[in-house]
C-alpha cells in the first residue's frame, strides 16, 4: 500500500480578525475541500477554548478543549495537532487552514506543526492577515494584551504593539485586504517593516498558491534571531522613514539607559542588537513597539567564543557575523533600526551618537569599562 501524502497545512494569523477571516473564506474557496480550523480563545476566562471546524459552506463540527496550566495558548497547542491528525487520517483535506486567535503569534504554532506533523501533515505556509489602515494603529498600541481582551494566560505580559510586530514580521506572506481607509503612508510602512515579505491581495489567486509554496521553520526562525535578524534597509517613502544605524563602539550604560524612553518613543517600530560597555562579551537584542521597550541578553558575540564554538553556530548567525566584523571588536557593534512616520533621523541619530563611550572613555580599554556603573542590571537580571 502507497504512502498517504502528509496533509499541507497553511497558518493564518493576525490581530485584524476582520481580516484574517477574509483570508481564510479566500482560501476556503479557492481550494475546493479545504477545511479551516480555529480556537477562539476569548472563552478561556470560563475555563475553556471553543474549537470550530469549518469548510467554504459553512460550520461543519464544534467542540471544547480544557485550559492547560491557565493558558489558552497551551490548551491550542495540546488540541491542534490532536485535530490536525484527525482530519489528515479520515481524509484526508487538500488544504488544512489553521485560523490562530487574535493575539496568537504565528511563530510557536508554526514550530508545533512542523515539530509533529511527521508523515502525516506538512507546514506548507504562514500567512498574516492585514488591514493595512491599521498596521499604525495596533504597533502603536502600547496596551497590554490583558487591558484589551486579548490575553492568553494570566501570566501573559506582551502588549499589543508588540504582538502585531511579531505576527507581521514573522510570516513570509502578507495577505492584504481591501481597505477605502488605507493611503501611501500606511502601505509605505507596511513595506518598509517587512521588505522581503511577499505583498498578495486576499482577493488574488495567487493567495492560495502561496498556500503550497513550503516553509522552513529553522530558517524562519533564524531570520528573528538578533544575531543575525534580516533587518530592514535605510528607506524614506510617503512619509515613512526607516534609519540604520551601525557604529563599532560600545554604549555608556548609565547614558543610553537615560535615553531609553526618549529612543523607544521615537519610532513606531525599533529592534536590532547592541554592545554595552560594562558587558562587553554579551550581544544584547532591542526591540520595541508602543512605546514599549524589550532589551533581552541574547547570549555571547561570536568574537567572545573560543574558535571551536563557531561550527555549533549556524551558518546564517556567520555571516552576519562577517557582515558586521571589524578588525579589533570582531562583531560586537550596534545594529539598530527605526522605523516610522515622521522619523526625526537627525534627531535620532544625535541621540544615539550621544550614548556612546566618549574617546577618552573608549581608549581606557575593556577593563575599565567592566567597571562603568552597570545601569541595565535591573532590567537584564531583574530579582524574581
Amino acid at each position: 500500500m502507497r504512502d498517504r501524502t502528509p496533509m499541507p497545512v497553511v497558518i493564518v494569523g493576525g490581530l485584524h480578525s476582520e481580516a484574517r477571516k477574509q483570508v481564510v473564506d479566500r482560501l476556503l474557496r479557492a481550494v475546493p475541500g479545504s477545511v479551516a480550523l480555529h480556537h477562539d480563545l476569548a472563552t478561556a476566562p470560563q475555563g475553556t477554548v471553543r474549537r470550530v471546524m469549518r469548510d467554504a459552506s459553512g460550520e461543519l463540527s464544534r467542540g471544547e478543549a480544557p485550559l492547560v496550566n491557565d493558558c489558552a495558548c497551551c490548551a491550542l497547542r495540546e488540541d491542534l495537532v490532536p485535530e490536525l491528525e484527525r482530519l489528515a487520517r479520515n481524509g484526508p483535506a487538500p488544504l488544512a487552514v489553521v485560523e490562530l486567535w487574535d493575539s496568537v503569534e504565528p511563530r510557536a504554532m508554526a514550530e508545533v506543526v512542523a515539530a509533529h506533523g511527521a508523515d502525516v501533515f506538512e507546514l506548507t505556509g504562514v500567512m498574516t492577515a492585514v488591514d493595512p489602515a491599521l498596521v499604525l494603529p495596533c504597533l502603536a498600541n502600547g496596551d497590554d494584551l490583558s487591558e484589551a481582551g486579548l490575553a492568553a494566560a494570566t501570566t501573559d505580559r506582551r502588549t499589543v504593539g508588540d504582538t502585531w510586530a511579531r505576527q507581521l514580521e514573522y510570516a513570509p506572506v502578507l495577505a492584504l485586504v481591501d481597505s477605502e481607509a488605507a493611503c501611501d503612508e500606511d502601505r509605505a510602512l507596511l513595506s518598509q517593516l517587512h521588505p522581503t515579505a511577499r505583498q498578495v491581495s486576499a482577493r488574488s489567486g495567487e493567495l492560495a498558491a502561496l498556500a503550497f509554496a513550503g516553509f522552513d521553520v529553522e530558517s524562519a526562525a533564524a531570520a528573528q534571531h538578533p544575531a543575525c535578524a534580516l533587518l530592514p534597509q535605510d528607506a524614506d517613502e510617503a512619509g515613512v522613514s526607516t534609519l540604520v544605524w551601525h557604529r563599532h563602539r560600545p554604549f555608556h550604560p548609565e547614558r543610553l539607559l537615560a535615553a531609553l524612553e526618549d529612543l523607544c518613543c521615537a519610532a513606531a517600530r525599533s529592534r536590532g542588537r547592541f554592545w554595552l560597555a560594562d558587558r562587553p562579551d554579551t550581544l544584547l537584542s532591542w526591540d520595541a513597539a508602543g512605546g514599549a521597550l524589550c532589551v533581552e541578553n541574547t547570549g555571547p558575540w561570536l568574537a567572545s567564543l573560543p574558535d571551536a564554538a563557531w561550527d555549533m553556530v549556524s551558518p546564517m548567525r556567520r555571516a552576519a557575523a562577517s557582515l558586521d566584523w571589524h578588525p579589533e571588536h570582531g562583531d560586537c557593534c550596534q545594529h539598530l533600526v527605526f522605523t516610522s512616520p515622521a522619523l526625526d533621523r537627525e534627531g535620532l541619530a544625535k541621540l544615539l551618537e550621544s550614548c556612546l563611550l566618549t574617546d577618552a572613555e573608549y581608549a581606557s580599554g575593556r577593563e575599565a569599562w567592566k567597571k562603568l556603573p552597570a545601569a541595565f542590571d535591573s532590567l537584564l537580571d531583574p530579582v524574581s
